[in-house]
């Protein structure tokens, strides 16, 4: 199923590509975290067999998006976009040191834009469903500093990269321009693939993105 989604993704993309010429949008947003990837708790037992309850969940992220809008009609668009984000959290148990969490994310996606007013000029309100392949990078350290290079091996911090399909829906709008634009965006973003934790898989990236940027 994976994979003809892949597909499925891959031919629609090719097609807008010979549609008409796109607009281009820059925009920083926040990723306000919802569901388990705002809190997740977990049951253990320590060394005495004595049962705990950790804590685990990432603060309000940043980012930004660049994104190419194609109208394939007057309120039918389709949208590529490439992003970014990155946020922090802490896990935390009752007599235990605090874990630091760092999460980044870089996100390719396709998504529909359907326009209440005019998809070529890229103008008024409009929805936005579609999908995104998430390339994922979960830290864990005791240090809040961070203090090592990217490309360090540091037994202090424990590194998981994941690659998962994720699903975007929400609401934007642009606001009257001449040739640059200002436009807004709420979008909830969900994980798909991948989020079962009991398979050893890490929380669900879930949250709502709130975007601002220029539209040209």
């Amino acid at each position: 199923m994976r994979h003809l989604t892949c597909t499925a993704f891959a031919l629609v993309c090719a097609g807008v590509l010979q549609a008409q010429s796109p607009n281009y949008g820059l925009s920083l947003f926040l990723s306000v975290p919802s569901g388990r990837f705002a809190e997740t708790k977990y049951e253990s037992i320590d060394n005495d067999e004595i049962p705990y309850i950790a804590t685990e969940g990432y603060d309000v992220g940043v980012g930004g998006n660049f994104t190419m809008s194609f109208p394939l009609q007057k309120t039918l668009a389709f949208r590529v976009g490439l992003g970014g984000m990155s946020s922090r959290g802490t896990s935390t148990a009752p007599g235990y040191e605090t874990i630091f969490l760092r999460h980044s994310l870089f996100s390719i996606s396709g998504e529909f834009q359907i326009f209440f007013d005019d998809a070529y000029r890229h103008r008024g309100t409009y929805m936005i469903a579609g999908i995104s392949g998430d390339f994922e990078r979960f830290e864990r350290s005791f240090d809040d500093s961070w203090d090592y290079r990217w490309d360090d091996w540091n037994r202090d911090v424990d590194v998981e990269r994941k690659s998962r399909l994720a699903g975007n829906v929400g609401i934007g709008h642009t606001f009257y321009g001449s040739d640059i634009k200002f436009a807004t965006e709420i979008t909830y973003h969900s994980t798909l693939t991948n989020k079962d934790l009991r398979l050893g898989n890490p929380i669900p990236s879930d949250f709502v993105r709130i975007s601002f940027g220029l539209v040209f």
